[in-house]
């Protein structure tokens, strides 16, 4: 049976996933091998929340996502995506993605992937990455009877982030409903997300003269003052599981998906809360 080039949505993410999570930054071509032809893929997908990295917005976001992916012979690949909230009363699309990336082959079971993409956010985006509209991402992936990913996402605008993903998941064929032309999988996977995370942090400085600490004397203010500055980490921000039950024909692949995600002790916002995220998606393959 024919391969199938199969979408996915990460920033984030996977990046891309990820989709290394499912990233919902942007949706793009799965290039873990050089295509022998040139292809275009077309994807249509449901979320019942926007997932960045494992991380929500305070309040739920279900939207809708129309994908295309324009693959090359030399692993080159340009992909584009419009993103619907479904309670968004506003406009029609809610924001859209434009991207340029490369797959190939490092050797006989291992691939790579090297990807830029930049999403254009309307003014007041309640996206929790629309500070930064950039991402460029390498990963690495090494095929064995499992597959284990290495992602890292540098996403950057008004900030600056990193995001490395590390994965692993396994393929299971679960039969198929006419003998050869079909495929039913089950991919389950596992992840684990650092990133950095932004914050301010406030303590007390000692004022100093000729390099000594001013002394503290009662009603002589001056000796020490508050400073507040911003600061940054980077910590373990979420691990879960994702799983993925697929049938797969020839030209096209529909997908449901439940994932899965538990915040890190050290999250700014949801620290150890789960988050559950499900998708259903549709790709057609010319």
């Amino acid at each position: 049976m024919k391969c199938i080039l199969i979408l996915s949505v990460v920033w984030l993410c996977h990046a891309t996933a990820a989709q290394a999570q499912t990233d919902t930054t942007h949706i793009s071509a799965d290039t873990t091998a050089v295509s022998r032809k040139v292809t275009l893929t077309m994807g249509l997908l449901y979320s019942n929340n926007a997932n960045y990295y494992g991380q929500t917005a305070i309040k739920p976001m279900p939207y809708a996502a129309a994908s295309a992916t324009l693959q090359f012979r030399s692993g080159i690949y340009f992909s584009g995506v419009g993103y619907r909230l479904l309670n968004d009363s506003g406009s029609i699309v809610s924001a859209t993605s434009a991207g340029v990336g490369w797959g190939f082959k490092m050797g006989k079971k291992l691939t790579g992937d090297i990807s830029y993409s930049h999403t254009f956010f309307p003014a007041n985006s309640p996206f929790l990455q629309a500070a930064n509209t950039d991402n460029a991402t390498a990963a690495l992936k090494y095929h064995y009877w499992m597959t284990s990913g290495l992602n890292v996402d540098y996403a950057f605008g008004k900030q600056q982030d990193l995001f490395v993903t590390l994965s692993t998941e396994k393929q299971i064929h679960l039969g198929s409903f006419s003998k050869g032309k079909d495929l039913i999988t089950l991919t389950p996977s596992v992840e684990a997300v650092g990133g950095s995370q932004h914050f301010y942090q406030t303590y007390v400085k000692e004022r100093k003269f000729l390099g000594l600490p001013l002394p503290v004397l009662p009603g002589i203010p001056g000796a020490s003052e508050m400073v507040t500055e911003e600061a940054s980490r980077f910590d373990l921000l979420s691990y879960g599981i994702r799983v993925p039950l697929a049938y797969n024909r020839a030209h096209y692949m529909i997908e449901v998906a439940y994932q899965l995600s538990v915040l890190g002790d050290k999250a700014l916002s949801g620290a150890g809360n789960t988050n559950s995220f499900f998708n259903c998606s549709f790709y057609y393959q010319f």
